[in-house]
């Protein structure tokens, strides 16, 4: 059965990769009414910090807060228990940084719970290998042998391990990490390139409609929409690409 429209646009997080708030309020001004997820990464928090989530959660997106956490355990849990009191409803970490960190995480979240009982439980999700990682770079450079998709489902089935939601991993691992772990366990997946647009420097991509085709639960797309001669008129022919599959 297909997607509606609005099912459709909840699957879709655009990229907010913008140096500062001001562009980025332009960006959410122009796709006002679509009920997607927005996504703050690092350049954006970095320069507007907490305020500008609050900004989005006061018109009613959902957030998912983009910053891939990897430190010592204490740090992360401290870390998490931040993000927690933004009342974001998503966030990351890396599942490199191992189990123990991960389940820290974990610990931070419940603490902010129970500071605040008005708080909403957020999503932790983990990365497992970048979308730009090719074979040579997991290999020759991050010194993990094996395969891409080898290393991409070991950290999956880590991070399930630790009690996380799941995981981010490019569109074409999400069968394998669904058959492993579960359709329950979610994938959120960057390199998403509609027909006919750059690759640019993701090297493990599908098209919109593949990837919902592939059974991912949320798709993340950048500079295809924020870049966009039109950024609505992209987002929208992406949500209605994703609607066919």
């Amino acid at each position: 059965m297909s997607l509606s429209f609005e099912q459709a646009a909840n699957k879709l997080m655009v990229a907010l990769d913008f140096p500062d708030a001001e562009q980025a309020k332009g960006l959410i001004q122009t796709l006002e009414g679509i009920p997607c997820y927005m996504k703050v990464g690092m350049q954006l928090f970095y320069a507007s910090g907490p305020d500008f989530v609050k900004v989005l959660k006061s018109r009613g997106y959902s957030v998912f807060l983009d910053l891939k956490m990897h430190d010592i355990p204490n740090t992360v849990k401290g870390g998490a228990r931040s993000i927690t009191r933004l009342g974001v409803d998503m966030f990351n970490l890396h599942a490199a940084g191992g189990f123990k960190m991960m389940t820290a995480a974990q610990e931070g979240i419940q603490a902010a719970l129970e500071d605040d009982s008005s708080l909403k439980k957020p999503l932790l999700i983990a990365v497992t290998q970048l979308t730009s990682t090719n074979q040579e770079t997991l290999n020759r450079e991050i010194g993990i042998p094996g395969s891409v998709e080898q290393s991409v489902l070991a950290y999956a089935a880590l991070a399930q391990k630790a009690g996380l939601d799941g995981v981010v991993a490019s569109p074409l691992e999400v069968q394998a990490i669904k058959g492993q772990c579960g359709t329950a366990f979610m994938t959120v997946t960057p390199g998403i390139r509609p027909a006919g647009s750059e690759s640019g420097d993701q090297s493990r991509t599908l098209t919109p409609g593949q990837a919902i085709g592939q059974g991912t639960d949320y798709i993340v797309v950048g500079r295809p929409i924020t870049a966009a001669s039109d950024p609505r008129e992209a987002a929208e022919q992406i949500i209605e690409e994703m609607r066919q599959e």
